[in-house]
């Protein structure tokens, strides 16, 4: 009987790899194919109908103009479904379509218009939709999740149609130039009108492409786990505002899902959002918005608690990996999520040019911008020219941010909102003119790179939860009332930045003096305007050396310039878990997800550490000026 239940086994074992399949997409295709590589389908969709856990779907050359929405999953990481762009192939997914019978409008130099049936939309016509959400700040004015694009640029959305015939610069938007490329679009009940500003381009002659469909790779469904989305470049959805109260729908979203990977993309000209790890609709959909009566931050925890009821435990939700990505000319965030992206990791992506246009603007906003990235890691990955770099608001527990480079973001590098710890900030670069932006308690933060200003502050008037280590299980709620801090090993680098007097905050520690709760901070070095912590017993103070700092591009890659003082004359020790200790209020210590104990014995660039290695980033910093490549 054991033989015949073993040779079952062995059939069934060997009959799922044979019959895996993977499946073809070409432009030249048809969807009444059968999807072999003779005989293509002619869209993504239809090849998703036919895969199944293990199967691939090879999509070539070409623009698909399509929402991708996946009627089913892997059934683990072994038994993925797997999407991916041909290798060496070029294959864009579009929320768009292009339009090409403009029509000049009489008197008015630059300017065209183009009016289609409400019907060419379909279900759902972006230039009706408002962009609206819970923390959406609208400057007073409508926004609509539709876009115009100029050869892959976006133009600048009015609120009248005698601004795009009158277009001004914005002295706000990161291109001024750019911003007098302008759009407005009136709708009825038979039709949508968009006129739009080219200035010199004939929009029939160029690519001219509006944005039609609200996300570009999404499963409407639950329970749709383990897929692969490689290779893409994917842009132009009209996406929605993505508060963490909401259902979270971004040009890739994974909705509330388990296991995905996204590598290898170049994801851009989102309205809204490129990627989102996010909340189901279940739990709540923009509750502020529905209840104004009390605060959001009351509905929020309401909406964690539905959430849980929901199914996000470490079983069933995140696990994802984003890796590989570029992500820009987005303008909420290049990658949010609430809840979905716990237990994930984040490493190796490109971000920039986030929140440029700055026509609009909320407690949203960001690179990357997390709720509850529990047990997260985010690792190497460079984010600039963001507003604000990386968001991590509310249950940051257990998350390691590592190895990042962020520099150029004109609010902050890190941003920790009303979290509980234990988290650690370790060998990061933090080059912008104001690197940490801290409203926590129970942080890490070790062998960094400090440019900028840092501001911490108090919270007394929310209640925010913590876990039990490892969960999603809430172990209490409480206030902020600041401290519980690790600052060691880091090297304060002050950098004169342009009106880095108008930033809050203050080089070095001096805001951390006074703090309900103990600080711990050993072995940092302070130059220039940097103020030491009062207690501190081993550390590096010259007020008068200045280490210009500076970052400097060079095609794809990126170097830190550095001046430096001989820093073996401080002392230190490696930074474990036993030193780091324990976070007060969720009594967890300072560890691997898996509980294994932390070792810091490698800098920014992987190389080993020694018993007393060097303050900051970076092993090889020696006396003298140094250039580093960083990326």
């Amino acid at each position: 009987m054991k033989i015949k239940y073993f040779l079952l086994w062995a059939l069934l074992s060997v009959g799922s790899t044979v019959w895996a399949v993977e499946y073809h997409v070409s432009v030249k295709g048809k969807d009444t194919n059968s999807g072999t590589i003779d005989a293509p389908f002619r869209t993504i969709g239809q090849a998703a109908k036919f895969a199944y856990p293990g199967d691939v779907i090879t999509v070539h050359a070409g623009t698909y103009r399509e929402w991708v929405n996946p009627p089913r999953g892997g059934e683990s990481d072994s038994r993925r479904i797997v999407y991916r762009a041909a290798p060496g192939e070029r294959v864009e997914i579009k929320g768009s379509e292009r339009i090409t019978n403009w029509k000049p409008v009489e008197g008015q130099k630059g300017v065209w218009k183009v009016v289609l049936p409400n019907s060419f939309f379909g279900s759902y016509n972006p230039y009706i939709d408002e962009i609206y959400g819970d923390w959406f700040d609208n400057y007073g004015r409508v926004h609509h999740t539709g876009e115009v694009f100029l050869n892959d640029k976006s133009l600048y959305e009015k609120e009248t149609l005698e601004k795009v015939y009158h277009p001004e610069a914005l002295p706000n938007a990161q291109d001024p130039e750019g911003s007098t490329y302008t759009w407005y679009c009136e709708h009825n009940e038979q039709e949508t009108t968009i006129w739009a500003n080219f200035h010199k381009a004939d929009p029939n002659k160029e690519l001219v492409e509006i944005s039609v469909r609200r996300t570009c790779f999404y499963p409407e469904k639950k329970g749709i786990n383990y897929l692969t989305i490689s290779g893409f470049h994917i842009s132009q959805a009209a996406t929605q505002w993505a508060a963490p109260t909401a259902e979270q729908i971004g040009m890739v979203a994974t909705h509330w899902n388990k296991g995905w990977i996204i590598e290898n993309n170049v994801i851009s000209n989102s309205k809204c959002s490129g990627i989102t790890l996010g909340k189901e609709r279940n739990s709540g959909h923009n509750k502020w918005l529905s209840d104004t009566s009390i605060d959001g931050s009351l509905h929020y925890i309401e909406v964690t608690f539905n959430a849980i009821r929901e199914g996000w435990n470490k079983d069933n939700i995140g696990h994802h990996i984003v890796r590989n990505n570029t992500i820009f000319a987005c303008e909420q965030t290049g990658m949010c999520g609430s809840m979905g992206a716990s237990f994930s990791v984040i490493e190796n992506n490109h971000i920039y040019d986030i929140w440029t246009k700055r026509q609009f603007s909320g407690a949203e906003i960001g690179g990357i911008k997390f709720h509850a990235a529990l047990d997260a890691r985010i690792a190497h990955n460079r984010i600039h020219n963001t507003g604000r770099a990386l968001w991590l608001d509310w249950m940051t527990q257990g998350t390691h941010v590592s190895s990042n480079l962020f520099y150029g973001n004109d609010l902050e590098d890190i941003f920790l909102e009303v979290n509980h710890g234990p988290f650690l900030v370790e060998n990061n670069i933090l080059a912008s003119h104001r690197s940490i932006l801290e409203q926590s308690q129970g942080g890490a933060y070790v062998h960094n790179l400090i440019c900028g200003k840092i501001h911490n502050y108090v919270e007394h008037g929310r209640y925010t939860p913590y876990f039990l280590p490892h969960s999603t299980e809430v172990a209490g709620l409480s206030i902020i009332p600041g401290g519980d801090d690790r600052f060691y090993n880091n090297l304060f680098a002050t950098v004169d930045f342009e009106n880095s007097d108008k930033a809050l905050g203050s080089f070095g520690l001096k805001g951390y003096e006074k703090t309900a709760y103990p600080m711990y901070v050993d072995g940092n070095v302070y130059y220039g305007a940097a103020v030491p912590f009062v207690n501190e017993d081993h550390k590096l103070v010259d007020a008068s050396f200045v280490p210009d700092v500076r970052i400097e591009e060079e095609g794809d890659k990126v170097f830190l310039v550095i001046k430096n003082k001989d820093l073996k004359q401080v002392e230190t020790q490696m930074i474990t878990t036993d030193k780091l200790g324990t976070a007060k209020l969720p009594k967890q210590r300072y560890e691997y997800p898996d509980g294994k104990p932390i070792q810091i014995n490698y800098d920014y660039l992987g190389n080993p550490r020694g018993e007393h290695p060097t303050s900051g980033p970076l092993e090889s910093l020696q006396a003298g000026e140094m250039r580093i490549q960083v990326w």
